[in-house]
């Protein structure tokens, strides 16, 4: 069974430079197979790691929903929409050297997310055994945790920017992973984006009083906003950057 690591926050505390980063760790340290799954509608993890996406998900399913539509356009003769998913999945999936890049994407219409939920989930369950680990990155909120899109949580991380409000959200995707019985084996804090890499007096009070368990503290770097204005992928910041020696304490201390 693959170590699965769900990264979770709320928006714009950078979990996907987090993921990314942790992708690109595990794969240079020959940790793989890894399956990275970017399961954020609002898809940038491809960007983060240098890797250009074909399709998602999300673009499947809205292209299967205006073949039923189009008659000038239907599936292909004697096809399910289960059998052409099935048949267009292999675009979905970017195989790069020491990972695989699953994109869910988002809809176009009107359609709610439902099916592209389901999609994932079908899918994550085919070929997740193909992996050792499996890092998830999860859209803003609690929405894949609630619905269950994830079978199993080995370790569950929690970002959060270095502020009192999204510490408080960071404890709340902790309690409702309690809620529904995750049961990951183990829960985490990363603190992204500390002036410093120094936690003010009061959230650090406030990580405190939620007894949420810290796992490390990654400073604000100014060259990953620097990449990211030029389009560089964040994995190929150098070595010397202030946000890897951070990072690599970080994941001593997950002992991963």
């Amino acid at each position: 069974m693959p170590h699965t690591i769900a990264v979770a926050g709320k928006g714009g505390v950078g979990k996907t430079t987090f993921c990314g980063l942790l992708a690109e760790y595990l794969s240079h340290n020959k940790r793989g197979p890894i399956l990275v799954v970017d399961a954020d509608a609002n898809s940038n993890l491809g960007e983060v790691l240098g890797v250009p996406v074909e399709t998602s998900l999300g673009e499947i399913r809205e292209e299967i929903e205006r073949s039923a539509l189009d008659n000038d356009t239907p599936l292909p003769a004697g096809m399910t929409k289960q059998d052409y998913l099935n048949f267009r999945f292999a675009d979905a999936l970017a195989e790069e050297d020491d990972f695989d890049l699953l994109v869910m994407g988002r809809t176009q219409g009107k359609g709610c997310y439902c099916f592209v939920n389901g999609l994932l989930q079908t899918q994550l369950a085919k070929i997740s055994n193909n992996y050792e680990y499996i890092i998830v990155d999860n859209e803003a909120g609690m929405e894949h945790i609630s619905r269950g899109i994830l079978p199993k949580v080995d370790t569950l991380l929690l970002v959060s920017d270095c502020s009192r409000r999204g510490v408080q959200a960071a404890a709340r995707i902790r309690d409702l992973a309690m809620e529904l019985k995750l049961n990951p084996g183990r829960t985490g804090l990363i603190v992204n984006r500390a002036p410093n890499g120094v936690l003010s007096e009061g959230t650090a009070a406030e990580v405190a009083r939620l007894d949420l368990p810290l796992v490390g503290v990654l400073p604000q770097d100014e060259l990953i906003y620097e990449y990211d204005c030029d389009g560089k992928p964040i994995v190929s910041l150098p070595k010397d950057a202030a946000v890897r020696e951070a990072f690599a304490k970080v994941i001593a201390a997950l002992g991963l």
